[in-house]
């Protein structure tokens, strides 16, 4: 059934995609979108301030008219992942906390989770207080920033009919002996026209360079996204390649919130910067990919 439903999402929304234009005015703090200019500025900003990612071309017949042909994703390689999420994570429904409400009622849950307890605890990071170390404009965001994670923020749970099925989220045997195996990662970023909203893949490794297996992958995500809101796809640049991601149907309802907090809080937030909290809350989603550390910018 959730097979049958994933194939009739994606035939849908490859269809509306083929026939709807390409989003042109920009709708970014009213509803955390952002247009393919928009989001190219926000990959240039991201490459500038943290040199581990790179823009990728893809193949010439995958090519998106709607973006620059040499600017149709963005992709950082061999991000370490030396534990699985569910190391640091320790979920418990029954000691959620609202901790801040807004003037509509809305507000983040501190959960409870130990990999989270920081963001209880810490004020939103004022992305212009810190200068990059290369030489970067101040406005450059620390690495070490506490960005508020996407289970925090009060947004409402639906059954995403593209999301990997409940029974399909499986446990690998762990090895017996006590040697620490690392994996690691290729991270990409894709526009998803659909949703106009960043769309964030993983293609998982493990210690001998061998494509990591489905259920692997989902290791090292937090288990409430594995089973909810990853999908595998083929990647839409490049058709050799299938990977898990995060489907992006929250994206925008999270960025928005983000931003609005932050500016309630009396600080600035530009659409530059938009890929840079993206990652910082897609952290919650991978807690243990070690992406963040790569930046250059300094505290």
């Amino acid at each position: 059934m959730y097979a049958i439903r994933n194939n009739i999402h994606k035939v849908y929304k490859g269809a509306a995609e083929a026939v709807l234009p390409a989003r042109s005015k920009s709708r970014f703090t009213e509803e955390g979108v952002l247009t393919p200019e928009e989001f190219v500025a926000a990959g240039d900003y991201l490459v500038r301030i943290c040199p581990s990612w790179s823009w990728g071309a893809g193949q010439s017949s995958k090519a998106q008219g709607h973006l620059p042909k040499n600017k149709q994703f963005l992709i950082t390689r061999n991000a370490p992942c030396h534990r699985r999420a569910e190391e640091v994570e320790g979920y418990d429904e029954a000691a959620e906390e609202l901790i801040e409400t807004d003037a509509e009622g809305d507000g983040w849950v501190s959960t409870g989770q130990a990999s989270h307890q920081s963001t209880a605890n810490t004020s939103i990071p004022d992305l212009d207080s810190h200068a990059n170390q290369a030489g970067v404009s101040a406005d450059a965001v620390d690495a070490d920033d506490d960005i508020p994670d996407i289970d925090d923020l009060a947004i409402e749970d639906e059954d995403d009919e593209a999301a990997v099925p409940r029974n399909g989220y499986l446990r690998a045997e762990e090895p017996e002996d006590h040697i620490v195996r690392i994996r690691t990662y290729d991270l990409l970023i894709s526009y998803d026209k659909y949703y106009s909203v960043p769309k964030f893949w993983l293609v998982g490794y493990d210690e001998s360079k061998q494509p990591l297996p489905t259920k692997q992958v989902l290791e090292d995500v937090s288990q409430e996204h594995a089973r909810k809101t990853v999908t595998v796809e083929t990647f839409p640049h490049d058709t050799a390649i299938t990977a898990a991601a995060i489907h992006p149907c929250k994206h925008a309802v999270t960025m928005k919130k983000l931003s609005g907090m932050m500016e309630a809080g009396g600080k600035t937030f530009s659409v530059d910067q938009y890929l840079v909290l993206f990652l910082k809350f897609i952290a919650s989603v991978v807690p243990t990919i070690q992406y963040d550390h790569t930046m250059s910018a300094g505290a």
